[in-house]
Parts: C-alpha cells; sequence; structure tokens
C-alpha cells in the first residue's frame, strides 16, 4: 500500500510539474476576467453556446467514444502515402495579388488589398502537448514560421491545441504587428510575452475598426474551449472579415445551428466562407458540423463560395482522412453551392476562385 500510494504521489506530481509549461497557457485573470463575467455569454462560470451544447449526444459516454477511437473505426484514418503539396512563395509575391494558400487543418494565409492576414497557424507538427501524440500527416508539414512574410493581422479563434499553437505563435511573435481573438484567449498570448497593445480581444457580436479601410465583425460559434482540464474560461469565435473589396468568413470550429442564418441575415453576402468539414463524428455532433452540414451553414451564410477546411493534416476523429472531401462535395453538387479545394500550398485567386483537381483521390 505504501508503495502504491508513493506511486501515485509521484504521478500526480510529474503531472503538476509538467503542466506548469508555458505552452499550457493562463486562464485570465484581473481586469480581463473582469470583462468575461459582464459578457452575456458567461453564465454558471463558463461561456456558454446560443443553445444548449452537450460535448458528446445523448446517450453517449465518454468510454463509448474511448473504445472506438482506439480499437474500432476505420483504418484509413490517416493517408497511406505522403499527401502531395505546392510550396507557393509567400515571401515573394505580388503585394496586387489578392490571393489565399491554405496550410491543411485550419491554418491559411490570405493577402488581400494589400494587407497580410494568418488564421490559426500550427507548423509543430502536432495537436497535442506531447509530440508523439496527434502527428500532423506526412507531407502536411511544408510550411514553417520562415516562409510567412510579416503579417499584418493574426487571427486566432479559440485556445484548443490545433488552433493554438505554443510554437509556432512564440517563433511569429516578432512578425505579427496585430493579434485579433476571442474574449479570454489573449491570456495565454500575453503569458507568451506579446505585447497587449498588439492585441485585440473580443465577445461575440462586436465591431473591430483597423486601418485601411478593413474592418471586423466577432460573430458566434457552436462549440468549447480550453487547453487544460478547465473548459470554456475563454470564448471560440467565428470573424467577419470586411476588406475594400472583399467579405470573407473566418468560420473557425463549429457544430451547425441557427447562427449561420444569422450571421448571413445581418453579414452576408460573403465573397467567401471559410468553414470546417472533418474531425466531426454524429457521438460529438453539436460541435463538429457534418459534411452535409458545412454546405447548409455556407447557404445559410449567403457565401458565394465555400472553402472546406479542418482537414487534411491530422487526425481527430474516426472517419476515413478524406471522408470529409467526398462527402462535401457531392453534397455541394446537390446543393447547387461552388466549392474549392486547394491542395495544401496551392494558391487561390480570391477574384476568381475556382475548383482545382480532386487530389486527394491521388493519394493511394
Amino acid at each position: 500500500m505504501i508503495i502504491f500510494l508513493s506511486l501515485v504521489t509521484l504521478l500526480i506530481a510529474a503531472t503538476w510539474l509538467f503542466m506548469q509549461h508555458p505552452k499550457f497557457g493562463k486562464l485570465p485573470s484581473g481586469q480581463r476576467l473582469q470583462a468575461i463575467h459582464r459578457s452575456g455569454q458567461y453564465r454558471d462560470a463558463q461561456f456558454r453556446n446560443i443553445h444548449h451544447t452537450p460535448q458528446l449526444a445523448e446517450g453517449v459516454s465518454m468510454l463509448t467514444v474511448m473504445r472506438k477511437f482506439f480499437f474500432g473505426g476505420t483504418k484509413r484514418r490517416k493517408p497511406p502515402v505522403a499527401l502531395p503539396s505546392v510550396k507557393t512563395n509567400l515571401l515573394n509575391l505580388d503585394p496586387n495579388e489578392n490571393v489565399l494558400v491554405w496550410f491543411g487543418h485550419s491554418s491559411y494565409f490570405i493577402q488581400v488589398d494589400g494587407k497580410k492576414i494568418l488564421v490559426d497557424p500550427v507548423f509543430s507538427g502536432a495537436a497535442s502537448p506531447v509530440k508523439f501524440t496527434t502527428r500532423s500527416f506526412a507531407g502536411s508539414d511544408v510550411y514553417n514560421t520562415g516562409d510567412l512574410p510579416p503579417i499584418d493581422y493574426l487571427f486566432i479563434t479559440h485556445d484548443h491545441w490545433d488552433h493554438l499553437d505554443y510554437e509556432t505563435v512564440v517563433k511569429l511573435r516578432p512578425k505579427v504587428k496585430q493579434v485579433i481573438t476571442s474574449l479570454g484567449t489573449a491570456a495565454h498570448l500575453e503569458h507568451w510575452g506579446f505585447d497587449m497593445n498588439s492585441i485585440i480581444e473580443k465577445d461575440w457580436n462586436e465591431q473591430i475598426l483597423l486601418e485601411d479601410g478593413f474592418g471586423v465583425h466577432t460573430t458566434p460559434g457552436r462549440h468549447f474551449s480550453g487547453r487544460t482540464f478547465k473548459r470554456n474560461q475563454s470564448m471560440w469565435s467565428s470573424f467577419v472579415l470586411q476588406t475594400p473589396g472583399f467579405k470573407i468568413f473566418l468560420g473557425g470550429d463549429s457544430g451547425y445551428d441557427t447562427h449561420f442564418a444569422e450571421i448571413g441575415k445581418q453579414h452576408g453576402p460573403f465573397d467567401l466562407a471559410i468553414l470546417e468539414c472533418g474531425q466531426y463524428n454524429a457521438y460529438w455532433k453539436y460541435i463538429h458540423m457534418m459534411p452535409e452540414e458545412t454546405v447548409q451553414a455556407g447557404i445559410d451564410l449567403n457565401a458565394k463560395t465555400i472553402l472546406p477546411v479542418h482537414w487534411a493534416k491530422f487526425a481527430l476523429s474516426i472517419h476515413d482522412w478524406d471522408e470529409s472531401m467526398n462527402r462535401v462535395t457531392a453534397a455541394a453538387k446537390k446543393m447547387n453551392m461552388p466549392l474549392i479545394h486547394p491542395m495544401i500550398g496551392e494558391k487561390v485567386d480570391l477574384v476568381s476562385p475556382t475548383p482545382s483537381a480532386r487530389w486527394w483521390e491521388q493519394v493511394v
């Protein structure tokens, strides 16, 4: 018994020491915490979604999910070979070009109307606090922070490991002029050495006026947050990016709900809606959309074109790695919704976005 208790004590101590690493971030405090308490979405000591949003669907237990995740599901959760990609030189772009380059999962770069924008960059090779889990797919890490030019606006939608990557943002810090993020998330960034004068953090349904005709509206999602065991202490958001010539929806993570139609009514139409499409399952249907719902969300938003993201880098669910694209392209065709699906690193023309080849079908 003494040996057992000693081992348990050592394990608890080791876990506590490990979680003191700065990559776990910091919980909001002080004036930031006071602002959180004033939020209409903060109730019973945590942020809430518009509608009731359980982490797991009715009748589903965490034991069921873990059993399926580790001992069931498909054998094709990861690509059988390295993913193909192209390497667009972002340091030498024509400044007059309006383009988007996707890095896999939910990370992408936009150059639009003279500004350079980066969203949820993850270049560390893992979406986890430990490198040996949730590794990125072979071939998906063709970019690193050294490939990026100075960034005018860095958007962080929420603080999950596959969207807010400690190693990446710390390396990017000298290149970033302004960070725009969800209320509470800046506690992590400040802890990691970012100047608070360079960070704008907002609650849902707020407006941010930027320079040179740029502006942002913060809009809802249906999700959750947290880098440790304590969840929902910072907000998760989507963003309406208004530039002099374009209106783009930066979706972040979200289950399907009425907020898409409301955003479309208030802020649409959109030239492009960037929406999650991957890492879903009926077990957690309220916090991640099914591919068919991704298309419906684009319709609700009144988007001219949608770009599905949140796939092709990490296996965070139990479906085939390419299932989401097969389903979303079929749904888009059925619902007559234009959809683009660039290869990682491929340059997308924002003025006239057109579908590229169905490149994932060649990964065999």
